[in-house]
């Protein structure tokens, strides 16, 4: 079931509610120590050049109150054994069936250790899996999903494990997008990953879109007979021969325009950017979205609204601890898939409270977007990712996460990376880490607008991506009030390599181990504020901050309007 009218209509009055008024955080952040940057932004938190407008990330537009659902199901009812060697995970899929069938609810994994031999799904919507606490709850996994699904291999070539880089023991994907995924990698071929699957053959056309800018809530349809309000649908576009889009993507300009994109074969698979988004309101052929456009829209792009995979939306994950058993990390891109908790094609769910232990890889997000993970710890013998992002995953947040020191030395050919992103995702924001190992990974693929804000690390990971992939970096990356530990500069001090990048408040550092180039020739049209004085920023924390300034919403970035009701005034 999708959000209600009602529901998204009220939450867009959390976004309007503090238009004008100046709050305590406000008046602390306008201090000698605000930069120039944050000043500019309150005046157009829109259209920004360097700082994208986040603070509708998250589930439910960032809610602080993660959804509550009645208990329909303990799996000890389905046969579930707090032993630590029965096998619990048919019992607890059962379970999560059974909720299903009652139409959604919570099923509840009391205190104790259940082993698990196969994946745990959560592949139908307004499903919470929930446990007694990570530190009360565990659910012990024996294989890895080599040995559970097949060994999944890549479109790429090679001896390539695609469980390197996808693929959770728990994990959290629509029914539909489950069954082809499984059943193309029995198969040997290569799945469906995304919304529209690679092959970009399971969506329909429902209208296409006049042109519209950056940071519009509103847009004109040519058809809005199709669409209604609460729905999800994806904003779509295409590229054109001379790839104006994946320039657009990078700020525009002289250093955009001569790059080589041609041969960016990988890069240019991901293309059409697909953005899902809820609509918040129809007015005649003007249709509401429950947030800005991320891009311009311009007709040599073909932007239109579409049909996509059943969405999973409304369901999570709550407190428990995913251990995996211990093996050696496998060298790099070889994992077997002893992966943590993934979402796919998810939208408007969540993790909260959940810890992982021994993996190959700790969290992930394919082609999920307006979700939330928060207070996730990734720990154990150390991991390939602790947290990644791809296959086009917008809007999500991050926050109150934990990569800790792994527990042994790395086994050589190995590789760490950190919290990563990459393959055209955009506006997602990292909030408030503790990173004791790993690095602000980009995996190239051109991610563009994405926040990491108000984190401590010690920068000792190295970043991934094919060259196939494109540019490390698109326009409107920021790095706020970051605390490096080790004085590592690479990948966290960006102004040197982001195109149309905010670099604020953070350590003294310097250049050593994998060092970068720019992608792009000539002016970058970058800022660099407050560098060595993260204890001075102020806003602390960029995300926080935008969701306290609270602007109103504003059509077309120039008629505000309000919610009251579902009647605006």
């Amino acid at each position: 079931m999708g959000m209600t009218r009602r529901a998204l209509l009220g939450s867009a009055i959390a976004v309007a509610a503090g238009a004008g008024t100046a709050t305590a955080a406000d008046s602390n952040s306008l201090s000698a120590e605000t930069p120039a940057l944050w000043r500019e932004f309150r005046r157009t938190p829109f259209t920004h050049p360097q700082i994208p407008y986040i603070g509708r990330a998250g589930c439910r537009g960032g809610a602080v109150r993660l959804p509550r659902r009645r208990t329909v199901a303990d799996i000890r009812d389905f046969g579930a054994v707090a032993d630590g060697t029965t096998d619990s995970a048919p019992a607890i899929n059962r379970a999560i069936a059974a909720a299903a069938r009652a139409g959604g609810g919570t099923v509840t994994i009391p205190p104790g250790t259940f082993r698990i031999d196969d994946v745990i799904r959560v592949d139908r919507s307004n499903v919470i899996l929930k446990g007694a606490g990570s530190g009360r709850t565990t659910l012990y996994a024996t294989k890895n999903l080599t040995e559970l699904i097949g060994a999944y291999g890549s479109r790429y070539g090679g001896d390539k494990s695609g469980w390197s880089w996808a693929g959770g023991l728990i994990w959290l994907a629509p029914k539909a997008r489950w069954t082809s995924l499984t059943a193309a990698i029995r198969a040997k071929d290569w799945p469906f990953e995304g919304w529209t699957g690679n092959r970009r053959d399971e969506w329909r056309p429902l209208t296409p879109i006049a042109p519209a800018r950056r940071g519009s809530w509103t847009v004109t349809v040519t058809d809005a007979s199709s669409l209604r309000p609460g729905a999800l649908v994806l904003l779509r576009l295409s590229d054109d021969a001379e790839h104006t889009l994946l320039e657009h993507m990078c700020g525009g300009g002289p250093g955009p325009e001569a790059y080589s994109w041609d041969d960016k074969t990988k890069l240019t698979s991901y293309v059409p950017y697909e953005w899902p988004v809820r609509i918040a309101r129809i007015r005649g052929r003007k249709v509401t979205l429950e947030r800005p456009l991320p891009l311009d829209l311009r007709p040599e792009w073909s932007p239109q609204l579409t049909t996509h995979v059943p969405e999973l939306t409304g369901s999570g994950v709550e407190g428990l601890t995913l251990e995996a058993v211990q093996t050696p990390q496998q060298p790099h891109l070889l994992d077997k898939g002893h992966n943590g908790v993934v979402l796919q094609c998810a939208y408007d769910c969540w993790v909260d409270d959940v810890t992982v232990r021994h993996v190959d890889n700790g969290f992930g997000l394919v082609s999920a977007s307006a979700c939330t993970l928060r207070r996730t710890r990734v720990t154990g013998r150390g991991s390939h990712h602790p947290y990644f992002c791809r296959e086009g995953s917008h809007d999500n947040l991050i926050e109150d996460f934990t990569i800790e020191e792994r527990t042994g030395p790395a086994p050589s050919n190995t590789q760490l990376h950190g919290i990563n992103v990459e393959g055209l995702s955009s506006y997602n924001v990292w909030s408030r880490g503790d990173m004791r190992m790993g690095t602000f990974d980009s995996h190239r693929g051109l991610p563009f607008a994405n926040v990491r804000t108000d984190i401590t690390v010690n920068n000792n990971g190295r970043h991934g991506g094919d060259a196939s992939a494109g540019p490390l970096f698109g326009a409107r990356f920021t790095h706020w009030n970051i605390r490096v530990t080790n004085a590592r500069a690479g990948l966290v001090r960006i102004d040197a390599l982001a195109p149309y990048s905010a670099t604020v408040g953070i350590d003294e550092v310097r250049e050593f181990d994998q060092i970068d180039v720019p992608d792009f020739t000539g002016e970058l049209h970058t800022r660099l504020e407050l560098y060595g004085s993260p204890q001075a920023v102020r806003p602390r924390n960029l995300y926080a901050a935008q969701r306290e300034l609270g602007h109103t919403a504003m059509d077309d970035g120039q008629h505000a309007f309000t919610y009251l009701n579902g009647v605006d005034r």
